[in-house]
């Protein structure tokens, strides 16, 4: 899956942001939080080491002595507790709390409830005449530390919050800042395959500006080279059928003649077989011309339908004639964006196609006009139909069914079918009326 440009953005933009958070919270411990919590420490350790000092054991009963220059204690020593290795009270405030201490730990600082709260407090073991000791000192004037912790979750907590601010922020803007590159890749989306124009560049930013001009370099170099292709088209296709039409005349001629009335049946064969050659030279040359990659640059315009049918059906009229086929025309007067000569193309193939495989004594008829709203035609034959399994595969290029009469290319319904994807047209094959032949039917955008 492709990555996206604002998620990448996001991501190397949270991962510092959220280090600088981290900072500053150490910051903020370091400021307010550790020197609150060293100054406590600092005190209890002073007044314990007071009290180790003036601890006296006299007529089996604990007490503390004044000192003897006088110096009162100090104020962390207010409330204490003597106890012995079993954490008996000997002397001092009952209120606080036995602390265990271990055989490698001579003294610890820990969180001990007091009146309804938790102060700190420091427990330390010392050696006496009548055993082991333990004297506990708390720190019972207002707590320090308790406010500073609440200030450093406090600013922690406002830090990730102006963080995901600014992450929101910051996507906002990179949603705004790629509007024009979003534009950019609805206009590209809404163009069809064939629309080569190029693209304002005007209208895009500078950092994406390289991009389309690049793109538009290679519309021209596309445009270009379809022309050149529609173009060599058109010159085969000259090439080709002056040569080809000039042979057929030669040898209508030389059918007429007297002298030739030996040989007759075989320049029959010959002239049938480049009626033929000229049948699939044109076909080849129709497939050509609507291959989708020759006519990237199509231009489309209003063409009238039942027009191009009418000169289409003249031209075959006296091949159905010749045939026994009666070719009839039932259309209402329409008109659709298309290539005249590709529309011209399509239903020279269907009607070939329909007179083909239409026996003598059957129909031929073109229709066209609107079904619910867009523009139809249709051509429907009498002849043997399709069955529903080829009806797919006649679609191929060069695919026959079995059995087929005639001699054709089977490029017929290829060229209808590429001409019908150029035109936003959908082809649609089945049986004709009442079950008999076929109908070819096509739907315009």
């Amino acid at each position: 899956m492709n990555s996206s440009i604002s998620r990448q953005l996001i991501f190397w933009l949270a991962i510092p942001l959220m280090l600088l958070a981290l900072c500053g919270a150490l910051v903020h411990y370091l400021n307010h939080v550790a020197p609150a919590m060293l100054s406590s420490d600092l005190r209890l350790k002073e007044a314990s080491s007071a009290l180790m000092a003036r601890t006296r054991y006299a007529d089996g009963a604990w007490s503390i002595v004044a000192a003897g220059d006088g110096a009162p204690l100090p104020p962390a020593a207010s409330v204490y507790a003597l106890r012995d290795a079993a954490g008996r009270l000997l002397a001092g405030d009952a209120r606080l709390s036995v602390v265990g201490l271990g055989s490698d730990a001579p003294q610890v600082f820990a969180m001990s409830p007091f009146d309804g709260r938790y102060v700190r407090t420091l427990s330390t073991r010392f050696e006496t005449a009548a055993g082991p000791v333990i004297v506990t000192v708390a720190d019972v004037r207002a707590p320090t530390e308790p406010a500073a912790r609440l200030g450093l979750m406090s600013t922690l907590l406002w830090d990730f919050v102006q963080l995901d601010i600014t992450l929101v922020l910051v996507w906002v803007g990179i949603q705004l800042g790629l509007r024009p590159l979003k534009r950019l890749r609805d206009e590209i989306a809404a163009r069809s395959p064939m629309d080569l124009r190029a693209i304002d560049e005007s209208a895009v930013p500078r950092e994406i500006a390289p991009v389309v001009v690049t793109l538009n370099r290679l519309f021209t170099l596309l445009r270009t080279s379809v022309q050149s292709q529609q173009q060599f088209i058109s010159n085969t296709a000259h090439q080709l059928r002056t040569p080809i039409t000039g042979l057929q005349a030669q040898l209508e001629l030389l059918v007429a003649e007297p002298s030739a009335l030996p040989v007759k049946g075989r320049l029959m064969t010959l002239h049938e077989g480049i009626r033929q050659l000229a049948h699939a030279s044109n076909q080849l040359l129709s497939l050509a011309r609507a291959d989708p990659a020759a006519n990237i640059a199509v231009k489309k315009q209003p063409v009238d339908l039942h027009a191009v049918i009418g000169e289409v059906v003249a031209r075959f009229f006296d091949r159905a004639i010749a045939g026994s086929i009666d070719l009839g025309v039932d259309v209402q007067p329409v008109s659709l964006q298309a290539d005249s000569s590709l529309l011209d193309d399509l239903v020279s193939n269907l009607v070939d196609n329909a007179l083909k495989y239409t026996p003598p004594g059957g129909s031929v008829t073109v229709s066209a006009g609107r079904l619910a709203g867009l523009p139809f035609l249709a051509v429907e034959d009498t002849g043997p139909g399709i069955p529903p399994e080829e009806r797919q595969r006649v679609r191929q290029r060069f695919y026959r069914m079995p059995n087929s009469p005639g001699h054709g290319s089977g490029l017929g319904l290829a060229i209808v079918e590429e001409i019908a994807r150029i035109h936003d047209a959908t082809l649609e094959i089945g049986p004709g009326l009442a079950g008999v032949g076929t109908k070819v039917q096509l739907r315009f955008s």
